[in-house]
């Protein structure tokens, strides 16, 4: 949409990194619901293409990894119009499962 596009017309990185951040975590939330999880880390940020005005974008995530109070999930964006699904940003983003205090807890 237009109020997600920088001054040159192409998607906004800084809306790209929350869009990410927000599916990831209703991922971690909906594979265990017992949990609030808070991001503790994305991996590397390499936007590998821009994106114009209009995309349609799909982003997909899923289980890395599963530690005692952390998990990581791979983050791959694609533009869902085009085949074959060539990524235009991946990802992984880490949260930790913490209590009402903020402190760590076990998943």
């Amino acid at each position: 949409m237009p109020g997600d596009l920088n001054h040159y017309g192409s998607l906004f990185g800084g809306r790209m990194l929350a869009w990410v951040d927000e599916a990831a975590w209703v991922a971690a939330s909906t594979e265990f619901p017992h949990c609030q999880f808070v991001t503790i880390a994305m991996d590397k940020v390499e936007f590998r293409q821009g994106v114009g005005d209009g995309t349609i974008l799909k982003i997909n995530c899923s289980l890395a990894r599963k530690g005692n109070s952390s998990v990581t999930y791979q983050v791959v964006v694609t533009d869902a119009k085009n085949a074959p699904e060539i990524p235009v940003f991946q990802t992984n983003v880490t949260f930790v499962s913490v209590n009402d205090q903020g402190e760590k807890r076990a998943i």
